[in-house]
């Protein structure tokens, strides 16, 4: 019988939990080095981390048979929600003017369809990896010192996340071989498709046949055409960084599937090998 994670992996991310009041600088605000456009971005991106609910709630109904990752669940969820709510936390001190309203919120949590779950738990592993890029961007782009380090603290949690599901991944590669390795893979050469025009992370990606078009978290945002600008004509998210991205998922499986993957076309290679066996 596997190990059971959840104990281990509690511990680890307790042991590196911030807190709201005593590790954000609040006291540093420089309300000059704060702008409309600024603020707008984190009002989506607080409204993005409130997701984590409807994603939850799908994790938990497609896990049904998996008590130990459900289990991790309750931690995750709590840190996304703590992403949100600090966000939040920003603008009722500094933009009350502009903070998520309840509705803007009630919006995003809506019913994502059932998937395999090794499928969804890459998808949401590349979308941590993602994240936490996101955020680095995003910090060095704002100028107003609380967000900046706001979005420091939130890029290192989402790396700690990207770790636990990895773990998550080992065993199940542990347990289904390659049946869980194919799985991986096909994730993987989507979340690594740079030639895409649209970005590639789960708040993203369509998730509701029943509601299609409006069925991914962004088109359920006040703006929701704000994360294509923000990244490309805000945060500036260029090929520098989107190669980061995709160095950082291709050496993450080249150590999961012992191998090596020096680029994406490496793993599409080894996805059609698995599937050919």
């Amino acid at each position: 019988m596997s190990e059971i994670l959840y104990p281990e992996l509690y511990k680890s991310l307790e042991s590196a939990r911030w807190d709201m009041e005593k590790d954000i600088p609040w006291d540093q605000f420089d309300t000059d080095k704060l702008t409309d456009e600024q603020a707008l971005s984190i009002k989506h991106n607080a409204i993005t981390e409130w997701s984590a609910l409807p994603a939850t709630e799908m994790f938990l109904r497609d896990n049904r048979d998996d008590s130990d990752f459900s289990a991790f669940m309750s931690v995750w969820f709590y840190e996304e929600q703590k992403h949100a709510l600090v966000m939040m936390e920003y603008l009722r001190r500094f933009r009350p003017d502009i903070a998520p309203t309840e509705e803007e919120l009630d919006n995003v949590r809506f019913e994502f369809d059932e998937a395999p779950a090794n499928e969804t738990l890459m998808l949401h592993f590349c979308g941590e990896i993602r994240l936490t890029y996101w955020y680095r961007c995003a910090s060095a782009w704002h100028t107003e010192p609380v967000i900046k380090q706001i979005y420091n603290v939130l890029s290192a949690d989402e790396a700690r996340h990207a770790s636990c599901y990895m773990r998550y991944m080992r065993k199940a590669i542990d347990s289904l071989g390659d049946q869980a390795r194919l799985a991986f893979a096909k994730i993987g050469v989507l979340m690594t498709n740079t030639k895409t025009s649209r970005a590639m992370h789960p708040t993203n990606l369509h998730v509701n046949a029943d509601m299609y078009p409006y069925d991914t978290v962004q088109s359920k945002m006040p703006d929701p055409d704000w994360l294509e600008n923000w990244l490309s004509t805000q945060i500036k998210f260029d090929k520098v960084w989107e190669d980061k991205v995709v160095t950082a998922i291709l050496r993450k499986l080249s150590g999961l599937f012992d191998t090596s993957f020096d680029c994406a076309k490496d793993l599409r290679m080894y996805r059609k090998k698995l599937a050919r066996a």
